[in-house]
């Protein structure tokens, strides 16, 4: 079995952290997202990965390399123009032809993928479809199954007036196992998506179409700063199961300084006297000066924090400079090599 990480997005929703960061790589605890993604399909046994990549794919394959420093082999296929989730599948066919277990590239989950594959197998099914129960389904396309995980139909983002009638609150996670007959179903060179053309022709031709729903495991789409954010703080307190989280020793923090134990350090990181770091994540070489106050944060590589500076709730790119009593509140996003002057408010 192969897989096939779909990682060609712009990350338009993420800006403007992906001005010069592509989303597969943006960090999450300090390291690429796409390793989060990868280690689960290691653990599973798949290890054969091809990435879909479309903007800024150097970048990517710079980073990650052919692999082998994660245990998987890696391979990179590039779309000319962006060609949908279906039509990412289907050129990247050579590559993959047998079944293959799909991820869209911005989903973060702590899913036993060898679970998933043994349903699919016992199903003998053309197509696996993972589904996650959400709170508040009217955001989402639904899924409706059979008691027995067929799959009847899909419903689009359902009105107010909608929901009391409906039987389920799943909805499409973004991971896939597809038996190679479902390539034949996408037309060559087309921009084809799997939740408006493929699934309904698999559901219209009668194929063998189930989905598998998760239960008690962790899923979120990271496709937004709210959501990114939020993913850091579930990893800082627990609620992502699996992955190894720790603090690198290499990091000069001072005696009088304050570090909480949830937050996590990148390697080289300085923290002077009186600077306090309470639930955040804090990148690699980042200089915290004297007094500065980060808290419930995320900050980027390289960004030098200045003195009696606050950073509350917000996410700060790579290689800012935040300068002198500044106030970055709740909410805010500065993209890569942000300046803000002293006694700046944002």
């Amino acid at each position: 079995m192969q897989a096939l990480i779909l990682a060609g997005g712009k990350g338009t929703r993420l800006r403007p952290l992906t001005v010069y960061t592509p989303k597969p790589i943006v960090p999450v605890l300090n390291r690429p997202f796409l390793l989060y993604q990868i280690e689960i399909l290691r653990r599973a046994g798949v290890k054969d990965i091809t990435l879909s990549l479309n903007y800024q794919p150097d970048k990517i394959e710079q980073q990650l390399g052919d692999g082998a420093n994660y245990g998987v082999n890696l391979r990179y296929v590039t779309e000319p123009s962006p060609m949908g989730t279906g039509g990412a599948y289907k050129f990247a066919a050579d590559a993959i032809r047998e079944t293959t277990i799909v991820f869209n590239g911005d989903v973060l989950t702590d899913l036993d993928v060898f679970k998933i594959i043994g349903f699919h197998q016992q199903k003998k099914a053309d197509a696996t479809i993972v589904l996650t129960p959400v709170e508040n389904p009217s955001a989402y396309g639904l899924v409706e199954t059979e008691a027995d995980g067929r799959v009847l139909r899909f419903l689009e983002k359902p009105k107010p007036e909608e929901l009391e009638d409906l039987t389920t609150n799943n909805i499409n996670a973004g991971i896939y196992i597809l038996e190679p007959g479902v390539l034949d179903l996408i037309p060559e060179g087309e921009n084809t998506s799997f939740e408006y053309n493929v699934f309904p022709e698999l559901l219209k031709r009668g194929k063998e179409f189930f989905a598998f729903v998760m239960s008690g495991n962790y899923w979120r789409d990271i496709g937004t700063p709210t959501s990114y954010l939020q993913a850091h703080y579930d990893f800082l307190s627990g609620k992502i199961k699996g992955f190894k989280v720790g603090k690198p020793a290499e990091a000069d923090v001072a005696t009088t300084a304050i570090v909480d134990k949830s937050s996590i350090l990148g390697e080289g990181c300085v923290v002077k006297p009186n600077a306090k770091i309470v639930h955040s994540v804090i990148g690699a070489g980042v200089h915290v000066e004297e007094k500065a106050i980060v808290e419930n944060s995320v900050v980027w590589a390289h960004t030098r924090v200045s003195s009696q500076a606050q950073i509350r709730g917000a996410i700060i790119g790579r290689s800012c400079h935040i300068g002198r009593n500044v106030l970055v509140s709740d909410g805010a996003v500065l993209g890569d090599k942000t300046s803000l002057t002293d006694y700046t408010k944002v």
